[in-house]
């Protein structure tokens, strides 16, 4: 599974299958008798796709897959290109977070959401009870992740990920998955014509990868497969509760709240990686923004996604088991207001700073040139405003006499040209 989505077309599966990749996967059993041993493989460069499957044969079989389990997983698989055009796309513009935020969270996905928890209430109870997982943020990932169903991909499994080992940008990662694809249809869970999914591997209503299927898949309809192709959804509803449940998810506790900064606040404290406890944010002045306390917890993060001109919310520890399933802020905010919308609860009320222009990739990385070279390291120009970049700008916005939010916009921009980095 099981990132980035913002996908949701279908991009976003990848970043779900890059952050999953941390996930144990289920151990490989022993090797079979009288499996031949690996074939050498030529150098990269001048290895044909059936070379590389002769010598990945020897691997997988060695690994423990059946030749005649390989044989008919692999038959009449060739080269997909589109998986290789999407898996070295880079687009040169990206979504701010609010137009991405306007489509995850729709009135339409609400609604079919509602509609949903209503018509699958007494499999959402038995979920909820047996993992401890709240039903709206499993409806919310649900709706995230193939819009309920409708849209989880129709590309094979075992082409995309063989396209990727082949010749993809992460070859080691796509053939530890496709092996894991191989087990898990040796398993008897799924048949290599049903084992489809996103361009990136991912599988099923929520988009598991293959390694996360084998080690946080349940079968909750106990009919002896880990189905999360199935029409009624119930394995890939449970497999996605169990998953959370085992990343520390508590029941009832909140994800993300929108709240009310106080004037004067330090917007270098807005950090994921600054928590503290809700009554310490308290004591600052932070309530929600319907003026209520916070909820008591520990670890509790403020987050601004916009900087200083947009919403800013609390994320509790919640908020980061959802980044466990994509480690992207804005998908686990998407998930969290997902869910609190289907659950009745009302959308953000701050204002998203909706005339500010967005980066280009270009100009992102002319952005971290620049930084860099006044002396505020972003750990290389890749376009990706991660935490190295955003302690950057924050560091320049604080010389400056600038609000230090780590807010990258033209505003920005313009000042780092000004400043002649």
């Amino acid at each position: 599974m099981s990132r980035p989505s913002p996908r949701h077309a279908r991009l976003g599966a990848i970043l779900i299958a890059a952050t999953a990749a941390g996930c144990a996967s289920a151990e490989a059993p022993p090797p079979a008798r009288g499996t031949p041993p690996a074939v050498e493989a030529p150098p990269p460069e001048s290895q044909t796709f059936g070379e590389w499957r002769m010598s990945f044969r020897g691997r997988a079989l060695a690994a423990g897959i059946r030749a005649d389990v390989f044989d008919a997983a692999f038959a009449g698989v060739t080269v997909n290109e589109r998986v290789l055009e999407l898996d070295n796309y880079q687009p040169e513009f990206s979504r701010p977070i609010w137009e991405y935020l306007d489509s995850a969270v729709s009135d339409t996905r609400v609604s079919k959401g509602r509609e949903l928890a209503a018509s699958k209430r007494a499999l959402l109870d038995e979920i909820e009870a047996r993992h401890g997982v709240d039903r709206e943020a499993v409806l919310a990932i649900w709706g995230m992740e193939s819009a309920f169903g409708a849209n989880y991909g129709d590309i094979p499994v075992v082409q995309s990920l063989a396209t990727l080992a082949w010749q993809g940008r992460r070859k080691d990662f796509a053939e530890e998955q496709l092996i894991s694809a191989l087990r898990i249809i040796q398993a008897g869970d799924v048949t290599p014509s049903r084992m489809v999914g996103s361009w990136a591997g991912a599988m099923g209503h929520t988009q598991f990868i293959p390694t996360s299927l084998e080690a946080y898949a349940v079968d909750h309809n106990g009919d002896g497969r880990r189905d999360l192709w199935s029409a009624d959804a119930a394995d890939a509803l449970a497999s996605t509760a169990n998953y959370l449940g085992r990343f520390g998810w508590t029941l009832g506790a909140p994800a993300a709240v929108e709240v009310r900064l106080p004037a004067g606040f330090d917007y270098a404290m807005a950090d994921a990686d600054i928590r503290r406890t809700a009554a310490e944010w308290s004591a600052l002045g932070i309530r929600g923004v319907n003026g209520a306390g916070l909820t008591p917890s520990d670890g509790v993060a403020i987050i601004a996604p916009a900087g200083a001109r947009g919403p800013a919310f609390a994320a509790y520890p919640n908020f980061r088991v959802i980044m466990r399933y994509n480690n992207a802020t804005s998908y686990a905010l998407a998930v969290s207001l997902l869910a609190d919308r289907i659950a009745g609860k009302p959308g953000v009320q701050g204002e998203w700073p909706r005339s500010d222009r967005p980066l280009s990739r270009s100009e992102r990385v002319e952005m971290q040139e620049r930084l860099t070279a006044l002396g505020y390291d972003t750990q290389g120009a890749d376009g990706i405003i991660g935490p190295n970049s955003r302690k950057a700008i924050r560091g320049f916005q604080a010389a400056r006499g600038l609000v230090p939010d780590g807010y990258a916009g033209a505003e920005l921009l313009a000042a780092l040209r000004q400043a002649g980095g």
